[in-house]
């Protein structure tokens, strides 16, 4: 009969204190589940836990809860018990008014808090937007100066190789003077006009002429890239030979018109080759890119 009696006006204590937090604007899900991970030991406590687990995905999951059947005891301390579970049983308008008040100021805690939060997250979120902007501003000025760079150097090579052309073609015309005198200048009888001068073919000019040293196989240190982008048009660049394949993605970036609008791969018809990853970090010309080469840029 003790037994019966208290686990009666344990119900009615939770049965009130669940009407509680629903008179406070719960849910009786979320009621009830915080209810049962507090133990039952007050509506202030389930109001905390409430404000703290108020975006769980599972808080309005219903959950099975079970009575716990309480040994039994003395007959005065169920006594106790009974009228301890009584008087927390029924709480008082000033009560209610207290606890709506406290759970009031815990949510507008947890907003100042998550707005504090948001605010630090997008402070952080512009930091490295602008961090970004500065490398790509960064790479596309260290492209613009070895572009300049390139071209100087390319007409330094140009003058350079037309002085050794001329020289070679001087050197040539000289030699062929020596021949003709030492066949037909020698002491005779009578003398004896040269035959008339043949005149020396342009092909005998030109530096690849056979009768000149033999080739000797040319270091590239530059690469000419071209890439055909997915609408059909071009893009057009001179990189170092030892630049890694990245510079090139990069670039690609920078000067697709409208910007790339998602990430893209980049390969080789013949032979097919896709670049990985692991090729972005390698240099051209390891990768059989000099000194000219034709990439194609497909979609991933």
């Amino acid at each position: 009969m003790v037994t019966n009696l208290f686990c009666f006006f344990l119900e009615m204590s939770d049965t009130s204190a669940l009407e509680s937090l629903v008179e406070m604007g719960f849910t009786q899900n979320r009621a009830k589940k915080a209810l049962a991970a507090t133990g039952n030991q007050g509506i202030e406590s389930a109001m905390d836990w409430l404000v703290e687990h108020e975006d769980d995905p599972d808080i309005e999951e219903e959950i099975e809860t079970s009575e716990p059947v309480p040994e039994e005891t003395e007959s005065t301390e169920m006594t106790e018990d009974m009228d301890t579970s009584a008087g927390r049983a029924f709480l008082t308008e000033e009560e209610k008014e207290k606890q709506t008040k406290r759970m009031m100021e815990l949510i507008a805690q947890k907003q100042r808090e998550r707005e504090e939060r948001e605010k630090r997250e997008k402070i952080e979120q512009e930091k490295q937007r602008r961090k970004q902007g500065q490398e790509l501003s960064a790479i596309r000025q260290r492209l613009q100066e070895q572009e300049m760079q390139k071209l100087a150097d390319d007409r330094r090579k140009e003058k350079q190789e037309e002085l050794k052309a001329r020289e070679r073609v001087r050197e040539k015309i000289a030699r062929d003077k020596a021949e003709r005198a030492r066949k037909f200048g020698g002491a005779t009888a009578e003398p004896v006009s040269p035959p008339a001068e043949t005149p020396i073919p342009a092909s005998a000019l030109s530096p690849s002429s056979p009768t000149q040293e033999p080739p000797v196989k040319k270091e590239y240190d530059q690469c000419r890239i071209q890439i055909r982008l997915l609408d059909g048009s071009a893009l057009s660049q001179t990189f170092r030979a030892r630049e890694q394949l990245a510079a090139v993605r990069v670039y690609v970036e920078l000067n697709w018109p409208g910007g790339a609008g998602e990430p893209f791969n980049l390969l080789t018809t013949f032979p097919r080759r896709v670049f990985t990853e692991d090729d972005m970090e390698k240099p051209l010309q390891e990768l059989g890119l000099v000194p000219s080469a034709v990439l194609i840029v497909a979609k991933k």
